[in-house]
């Protein structure tokens, strides 16, 4: 029997025009954008829709925009075929969908939450980060060490076996991308992002939240939510609790996410949501399992197909 897992993308997947058609076929699509739209006293959907790109990808709206599409895309492909999937993981932001994916929240609890994530991360400034591709770990650590000379400088995210992204103070970041360009790394790319995202820049960000969090309404998972922190199950609100202010400031180990489900048996992944970028990076952590996309009316449909034929669902 094949295991699957549903992946929810991050910051950076968004594009102009994310959800529309899903909106205009999809009543159960429909339903979260207006949700989305009253819950949070903005048009989530026409920054979706018709952007522009500016006002999109502000941090403030970026993180609830990707939320808002991403479970409407969830909850299109459900009303279309009955799967339930095995685990469920999302990256950095992503994680939200995945935590209403599996019941620990309600949509207009989910919805709260990703705003007021989003404005307090927006309200640190200062730091930068960088996407270093194809680096040894030799090398990486290496980079960080001469960084760490300079300033503080950490990794944000463990995408893939081929891409990590460094975040920190900008004279540490700089220093470390330096020294990884001069040191046989021949790809080190800045990131257009407003501040260190997943460093201790963000622990009083993760403080604030941590305040916020212990007023919510959460239950136990029903599908267990493969968290950024730690790369481990998680099923107990109260885990969820303590871990969601602590995702802000902590590492994003998607690479081990991923090779733990793997590991745990799962052998095909759904990305849900704007973009591919998680099919990308799952090629590279585990090429030998199936990757399916539901970003719009069109994957939505090749994935039904595509599923209906692998797996004898209806």
């Amino acid at each position: 029997m094949k295991k699957v897992a549903f992946l929810f993308p991050g910051q950076g997947s968004q594009s102009v025009g994310m959800g529309k058609d899903l909106y205009e076929n999809y009543e159960a699509a429909k339903n979260v954008f207006d949700t989305a739209n009253e819950t949070l006293g903005k048009s989530v959907s026409t920054i979706c829709f018709e952007g522009p790109e500016e006002d999109l990808k502000q941090t403030v709206n970026t993180q609830p925009a990707i939320v808002t599409m991403s479970i409407a895309a969830m909850e299109a492909l459900r009303s279309e075929l009955n799967i339930v999937p095995d685990y469920v993981a999302g990256h950095s932001l992503g994680e939200y969908c995945a935590m209403f994916a599996a019941g620990v929240m309600s949509l207009e609890t989910t919805l709260k939450a990703i705003q007021k994530r989003a404005d307090l991360m927006s309200q640190t400034k200062g730091g930068s980060m960088a996407a270093v591709l194809n680096a040894s770990e030799e090398q990486l650590k290496a980079g960080l060490e001469v960084g760490s000379k300079v300033g503080y400088v950490d990794v944000a995210n463990y995408n893939s076996p081929a891409q990590v992204v460094i975040t920190g103070a900008d004279d540490a970041v700089k220093a470390a991308s330096d020294y990884l360009l001069a040191n046989g790394v021949r790809r080190v790319v800045p990131l257009p992002v407003s501040g260190a995202f997943h460093s201790k820049f963000m622990e009083e960000a993760g403080k604030e939240f941590a305040s916020f969090v212990s007023g919510l309404e959460l239950n136990n998972a029903s599908i267990p939510v493969i968290t950024n922190v730690d790369a481990e199950a998680a099923v107990e609100a109260e885990d969820f609790r303590a871990k969601m202010p602590k995702q802000i400031y902590s590492s994003v180990h998607w690479t081990q996410t991923i090779q733990k489900m793997a590991a745990e048996g799962v052998d095909t992944f759904i990305e849900i949501g704007p973009g591919k970028v998680l099919a990308g990076l799952n090629k590279k952590i585990v090429p030998e399992a199936a990757v399916y996309n539901v970003f719009d009316k069109a994957s939505l449909d090749a994935t039904i197909e595509a599923l209906k034929e692998s797996m004898s669902l209806v």
